[in-house]
């Protein structure tokens, strides 16, 4: 038997009475990185008077699940107690997890998923978007290009967007947003459940030149507001089908992804 504990993302008195119910009685714990895990396991032991001693550690992240699967002895899964965690949150979520619990499906393994902390949801209910639709992207691409070019798609979703975003590469992300839609409505939370929580609503543009002074700290999630659609909007292939000079076209485009209007300019040239 394989069950999913989520962990807390900041506060320790976000654990489940379950959790540390499974966590004590687990013989073997797959963690994602085995040292946070026993960190954790000794704060929650002082906070809560719950001896974790005799457990066994295994490390699962995702640069190993695949291979982890293939060495599994089957019989002992389904005979022995076991739990996973990820670093915190909850597993299979932006976190490993998801192919075990393929594998446990298909290998008739019983496995039990824990209800816990979880970052997007509990930014989601805190952003007072009214769309109920919306989809998770997770961390975008490092690359600017790339990054830029899925915003792009993303803003013209009529679905509302959650992003992870680290501290170093936030304010690029707003800057990119307010390059490409900056009367976007957009809602930050960072730090969320911990100790300097704090969250921002606004305009993309207000919320860049709001915090583009500031120093960013902690892990953000990012809540875009889906697309209000008040007639037909215009695309890259619109505009690359219209007929302008390439210099008129590359500051239409320049306006549309926030990239410089040279790059754009020598990149049509490129074309013809």
């Amino acid at each position: 038997m394989i069950t999913f504990v989520p962990t807390p993302i900041g506060n320790l008195e976000d654990i489940s009475k379950r959790s540390l119910s499974a966590l004590e009685n687990a013989k073997l714990i797959l963690c994602e990185d085995t040292r946070i895990t026993k960190k954790l396991l000794h704060l929650l032991s002082e906070k809560f008077q719950i001896n974790f001693n005799n457990k066994e550690f295994k490390s699962l992240h995702s640069h190993n699940e695949s291979n982890f699967l293939k060495t599994i002895d089957i019989k002992e899964f389904k005979e022995k107690n076991i739990v996973y965690v990820s670093d915190a949150g909850m597993p299979c979520v932006s976190d490993p997890g998801s192919l075990l619990v393929d594998f446990c499906i298909q290998n008739g393994i019983s496995f039990d998923v824990i209800p816990g902390a979880n970052a997007l949801l509990t930014a989601y209910a805190m952003s007072g978007f009214d769309n109920k639709s919306f989809t998770f992207y997770g961390f975008l691409p490092h690359k600017e290009k790339n990054r830029v070019e899925k915003l792009q798609k993303l803003l013209q979703s009529e679905y509302t967007t959650i992003l992870y975003e680290s501290p170093h590469r936030l304010l690029k992300l707003l800057e990119n947003l307010s390059a490409l839609d900056e009367n976007r409505i957009i809602f930050l939370v960072k730090e969320i459940t911990k100790l300097h929580q704090n969250y921002y609503k606004g305009t993309s543009k207000e919320i860049y030149e709001n915090l583009k002074k500031s120093q960013i700290k902690g892990e953000w999630v990012v809540v875009i507001e889906a697309k209000k659609y008040t007639g037909q909007s215009l695309s890259l292939d619109d505009i690359n089908s219209l007929d302008l000079p390439p210099k008129q076209k590359a500051k239409l485009i320049s306006k549309m992804t926030g990239r410089a209007v040279k790059e754009v300019y020598q990149q049509l040239l490129g074309r013809m």
